[in-house]
């Protein structure tokens, strides 16, 4: 089957979408299919086409992590993408290259496959900066059930995305199917623990009960909720403890300078993006992952630190109680206070305790394999296909 996959972000970008589109070229391309990426090109200014990938370029939207933003329609790439003989389009994105997307699909006469990865409602301040922010929500509920209505096959990556989905109006089927993930590179076994173990002592977190927060530091990650509640924990940690940030976003000044108001400093570490191939091993620093995020569609980051073995502690959400069981597979706080009690209770947990909720958790995660995945978006495929005859 000939595919391509539009998505307005992909790597060497840092985000769930990137992730997920990335996961998806990478499985469809192990099993046979001729699969084509097309996004933006954050390289250069031309159009470039290399190893399946198809980057076009775009405007850098610093306001906005410096994704790109990309023209709706280039007729150089065009004439590549009219070559692949495609099957099917999956668009991943809403914006330029989503659109392009479209596009390609109406003009080639191709059905159309959309995944709804992202609540665009928790990021409407990005552009309101807190003004005519109902308008702003309006207008983001309007144009995600024109988009909807658009495709041939509707994709959510939970359920909470598809009720959301339902309360802006949508009536069309909707597949509910979780990203996959590769859990292969994040297993203990895949990793270089030499490597790991001398990056610890150079950085202070040898023998250091240490809590990770790996993501996109960005104001709806909320984790400025997790810095003051651990803030809060080394008040009573008679302990050596670290707080890890991975990764780097629009609030990480302001995120630094709280740091520094609490007199924090000393115990928390900001680290700043890091290459995607290397997220599992910073995965691997930590004895917890820690999010106070209540904005994920899916949670991916959550189940990728499952799969490295690592005990997590998110802020409750409903759409994370599929893979986080209180107490079996990880923890839920709720406050600033509650997320230094979990702290204490999971430095206190017995080597028993911690191998038997990891293994209940890698149990759980196991459902949102790259397999299960793959299976799932290929019954979505084939029935597009049906549908366009």
């Amino acid at each position: 089957m000939n595919i391509a996959l539009f998505s307005d972000t992909f790597p060497p970008e840092i985000n769930g979408v990137a992730t997920s589109t990335f996961n998806l070229f990478n499985v469809l391309r192990k099993n046979g299919h001729n699969v084509y990426a097309i996004s933006t090109n954050p390289f250069s200014n031309k159009v470039e086409f290399k190893d399946n990938v198809l980057r076009v370029p775009g405007i850098e939207l610093k306001r906005l992590y410096g994704y790109r933003m990309a023209g709706f329609f280039n007729s150089a790439a065009m004439r590549i993408i009219r070559d692949m003989k495609l099957d099917v389009i999956h668009i991943q994105t809403e914006a330029g290259v989503g659109i392009f997307g479209k596009i390609a699909a109406r003009t080639l006469h191709v059905p159309t496959v959309y995944t709804y990865h992202t609540m665009y409602e928790d990021y409407t301040y990005y552009a309101t900066k807190g003004h005519f922010d109902r308008l702003a929500r309006g207008i983001v509920r309007w144009y995600s059930r024109f988009v909807a209505e658009q495709c041939t096959e509707f994709i959510s990556p939970s359920i909470k995305t598809k009720d959301a989905m339902r309360s802006y109006g949508v009536d069309r089927y909707i597949n509910v199917i979780p990203t996959g993930i590769d859990f292969s590179k994040f297993k203990e076994e895949a990793q270089d623990w030499n490597a790991i173990n001398e990056y610890k002592k150079a950085h202070g977190l040898d023998q250091v009960f240490t809590i990770i927060s790996l993501g996109r530091v960005a104001k709806e990650k909320s984790l400025d909720i997790c810095l003051r509640g651990y803030a809060e924990f080394l008040k009573t940690a008679k302990y050596e403890t670290k707080f890890v940030v991975v990764g780097d976003g629009p609030a990480r000044p302001d995120l630094e300078r709280l740091v520094d108001e609490m007199n924090i400093r000393k115990h928390v570490l900001f680290l700043g993006a890091v290459p995607s191939e290397k997220v599992p091993f910073f995965y691997h620093l930590g004895d917890v992952f820690v999010s106070a995020s209540v904005t994920e569609t899916q949670g991916l980051t959550f189940m990728e630190a499952m799969a490295s073995h690592r005990i997590v502690l998110s802020r409750f959400d409903e759409n994370l109680s599929g893979v986080i069981k209180n107490n079996i597979t990880g923890f839920f706080f709720t406050s600033e206070n509650d997320f230094g009690e979990k702290l204490h209770h999971i430095h206190a947990m017995t080597e028993e305790e911690k191998t038997k909720l990891l293994k209940a958790a890698m149990e759980t995660v196991d459902v949102y394999s790259i397999e299960h995945f793959y299976e799932n978006i290929m019954e979505v495929y084939h029935r597009a296909i049906r549908q366009s005859w």
